[in-house]
């Protein structure tokens, strides 16, 4: 049975990490691509990371190439204060030896979705710069994804404000784009994110992933502890979501919406306005997760790497 291709471009950043390694680790999936972005952390800490993760987990055929460095008209912001300084939080993994692609991310993403047209699953899961720049420099891309996942956005509320998520927020400019190309975007936001927990039932299970899990999940898992949350569940594994819903769209209720990016509140910047009711949807909003089938799924795949690991 053929396998979904997958583009990722990304951030890592804790969260993307555990994407990566979904990605990696699914054996329906083919990792084709990955592309880093500035977001969580500056450009040059998640290509390093990017790099680093692609020789601890093994898919050393994959290209990686490193794309924008700051926002289309902003001031970079980033979030260390969640991933840690380097990005990958208490993880540290030996230097990459390979060195990423010499060619610019959205080129990749460009020639990548060009050479399969209609094959090439596009999953973004930063900031959108290099997706907005792909588009402005050659629009055919929204007519050769096979389908454009995002981790970003909410219908409710914000992480990097009060209204807006931190993807979304780092450059309004970009996502504002990247929502009004002729183009369905899936947009996995907050709302559904947060149903995606690593509890402690959950982070148990990581550690049977052996010296995986021991080394790696569980301490990307377990790095962020929000201390102004008092009933704090444990951490959102935000990203891993997009990677899923390519999978396993079966494990996502998902509704049809209009999302607007607001650039120019003084307190909604970044903001994505949903509207359900809208007669001219543009994207698709995934509200509810089957939570254990999600945890199932994720798990099972992750094994799959453990004991490749394990096994050198």
């Amino acid at each position: 049975m053929a396998r979904t291709k997958l583009l990722l471009d990304c951030d890592p950043g804790l969260d993307d990490a555990l994407a990566l390694l979904l990605a990696h680790s699914d054996p329906g999936l083919e990792l084709v691509a990955v592309t880093t972005v500035g977001g969580n952390v500056d450009l040059v800490s998640t290509t390093r990371n990017a790099l680093a993760l692609r020789e601890y987990l093994r898919f050393l055929d994959v290209p990686i190439a490193a794309g924008a460095s700051e926002p289309l008209v902003r001031d970079a912001e980033n979030a260390a204060h969640v991933h840690g300084e380097a990005g990958l939080g208490n993880v540290r993994l030996a230097a990459a030896t390979l060195p990423a692609s010499d060619r610019h991310a959205v080129d990749v993403i460009i020639e990548t979705l060009r050479s399969a047209p209609g094959e090439v699953h596009l999953v973004a899961t930063g900031p959108l710069t290099n997706i907005a720049l792909a588009l402005a420099r050659e629009p055919r891309v929204v007519e050769w994804a096979a389908s454009f996942v995002i981790m970003g956005g909410s219908f409710t509320r914000g992480n990097a404000t009060v209204a807006a998520e931190f993807n979304i927020y780092a450059d309004p400019e970009a996502a504002a784009a990247v929502f009004a190309a002729d183009w369905q975007v899936v947009m996995i936001g907050l709302d559904l994110t947060l149903q995606a927990i690593a509890t402690p039932l959950v982070v148990n299970r990581m550690r049977q992933l052996g010296p995986l899990g021991a080394d790696l999940v569980v301490p990307l898992a377990t790095f962020w502890v929000d201390p102004n949350d008092a009933d704090w569940s444990g951490q959102a594994v935000h990203d891993v979501c997009a990677v899923a819903y390519v999978a396993r769209p079966e494990l996502f209720r998902s509704r049809p919406a209009r999302v607007e990016v607001e650039t120019r509140g003084q307190f909604t910047s970044g903001m994505t306005v949903v509207d359900f009711a809208s007669t001219a949807p543009n994207a698709i909003v995934p509200v509810e997760l089957d939570v254990a089938g999600f945890w199932d799924y994720v798990h099972d795949a992750w094994q799959l790497s453990a004991d490749r690991h394990a096994n050198g």
